[in-house]
């Protein structure tokens, strides 16, 4: 009757340790997914942070290209505009040149 006391004794000890372990185990399960959720908002939380003047910056890179490149267009076709009005006409004085060579030529061979 002894043995079946201390094994009775013992089967509750095993017992308490078997749901020691288990309660132990769910515990620690408990926990990580605690710590996963706690490190997946605090990722989160960064990326937001990141992402605000990431997207504050390529929106006003964007605008700044836009703009850039309108005023280089409009640049562009008004030294376009200038080259085509330089063309069509002589920016020296061709009348007044004239005139003179002959001028000289007149003063150097005296009829």
């Amino acid at each position: 009757m002894a043995s079946d006391v201390q094994s009775s004794s013992e089967h509750e000890n095993l017992a308490t340790l078997v749901t020691g372990i288990l309660n132990d185990g769910q515990e620690l399960f408990r926990q990580q997914v605690n710590l996963i959720r706690t490190e997946i908002k605090e990722d989160l939380r960064k990326t937001k942070e990141a992402s605000i003047p990431l997207a504050a910056g390529l929106s006003m890179w964007a605008a700044f290209a836009i703009v850039g490149t309108v005023l280089t267009l409009a640049g562009g076709g008004l030294a376009y505009l200038g080259k085509v009005k330089f063309d069509s006409f002589n920016p020296l004085p061709d009348k007044s040149a004239e005139a003179l060579k002959e001028n000289l030529e007149w003063i150097a061979k005296p009829k």
